[in-house]
């Protein structure tokens, strides 16, 4: 997958439409069904996306200006607004996603070439990143949402940057080596001599990686149980 943070901001539109479409759909008492996430509601995780995309729009202007734009004004401000916007009618939380992208979307337009290089404090990272972040937010709890969209409808390069990502952020005590089909070199995590040799299409690793799937179509090597990843988000 490019690293290009233009072209992602286009995937990022795609990946939003996509997502707005499905939801649209959805009866409106859906927003207080479960969601695939534990102890959240459907409602809990559009509100999250809509958030989030600001947040993103924050780490954004926070690089063009230089000004201090932290994502969220505290850890507890988050939860709370994810709390008090679950419950809103399915119309304005789709109005929400739809406004809050728009917003993201005009603070990547307006980004100087210059200002991708920013070293985003809130991230550790240049703010190149928020682009791939924001894909992967949508992306992810597109899956979550629970109605029909999975981690098989994910592009090859997607699941393979998602892996690489979490393959470089996994804790020291998990030790694997991943095969993903098509791809030249194994991903190793972890400095283990003996650790399995975990096998399948790099859509089914992410999925196992990520915990939105059950790894039932991976294979182990040598013989035996598919070990269980660290919690991802």
């Amino acid at each position: 997958m490019t690293i290009d943070p233009l072209v992602l901001l286009t995937d990022v539109d795609t990946a939003t439409e996509r997502l707005l479409h499905a939801v649209e759909d959805l009866d409106p008492a859906a927003v207080s069904a479960p969601s695939r996430l534990p102890g959240w509601s459907i409602g809990h995780l559009l509100t999250h996306v809509a958030r989030n995309a600001d947040a993103y729009t924050n780490l954004l202007t926070w690089a063009r200006t230089g000004v201090e734009t932290l994502p969220y004004a505290s850890a507890d401000a988050r939860a709370e607004g994810i709390e008090a916007g679950a419950r809103r009618p399915l119309r304005e939380q789709i109005a929400d996603i739809r406004a809050a992208h728009e917003r993201f979307a005009d603070a990547g337009a307006a980004m100087p070439a210059q200002a991708w290089a920013f070293p985003l404090p809130a991230l550790g990272q240049p703010a190149a990143v928020v682009p791939w972040a924001r894909l992967r937010e949508v992306e992810v709890h597109h899956v979550d949402v629970g109605r029909g969209y999975t981690p098989g409808d994910w592009t090859d390069a997607f699941a393979l940057r998602l892996v690489r990502e979490i393959a470089g952020g996994a804790p020291e005590d998990f030790a694997v080596v991943l095969r993903p089909h098509g791809l030249d070199h194994a991903i190793t995590i972890g400095d283990d001599p003996s650790a399995p040799v975990i096998g399948g299409s790099t859509r089914s690793i992410a999925a196992w990686l990520s915990g939105r799937g059950d790894g039932a179509d991976l294979t182990v090597s040598p013989d035996g149980e598919l070990p269980r990843p660290p919690r991802w988000k």
